[in-house]
């Protein structure tokens, strides 16, 4: 399984999680079977509010699961229709992230969480 993480610096697994999918600088994306970690730069972070468009933004990567704080419907919908798994992750790094999914205890993310936007006087659940 691949599972990709936003993150601000790639530091491998102990890049912190990133808290918005669409603009984060870049992914890192850990192969569970192997362990395995690459850096891919997000090709979708400059785009109008709710125009995010995950896929491009992943740069074609094949990915089963993401897991981020905080996400647009949108995008959470594009992911979700493409059999993406979308993991609400805690404030903390890729590994510790990544260790709670294995252990089946980080939630899956809903549409009642996504961000509603970042333009004056709106606010996320995150």
């Amino acid at each position: 399984m691949k599972i990709a993480f936003p993150a601000q610096k790639d530091h491998g697994m102990e890049s912190a999680v990133y808290g918005h999918f669409g603009s984060a600088p870049l992914f890192i994306i850990v192969e569970t079977t192997s362990g395995t970690c690459e850096s891919v730069a997000n090709l979708n972070r400059e785009h109008l509010p709710g125009q995010c468009q995950a896929l491009a933004a992943l740069g074609g990567r094949v990915i089963d699961a993401v897991a981020v704080g905080g996400i647009g419907d949108g995008a959470l919908r594009e992911l979700n229709m493409a059999g993406i798994k979308t993991y609400r992750a805690i404030e903390g790094t890729v590994a510790e992230n990544f260790r709670l999914i294995e252990s089946g205890l980080l939630p899956f993310f809903t549409l009642e969480q996504t961000c509603a936007g970042h333009r004056s006087g709106e606010t996320c659940p995150h």
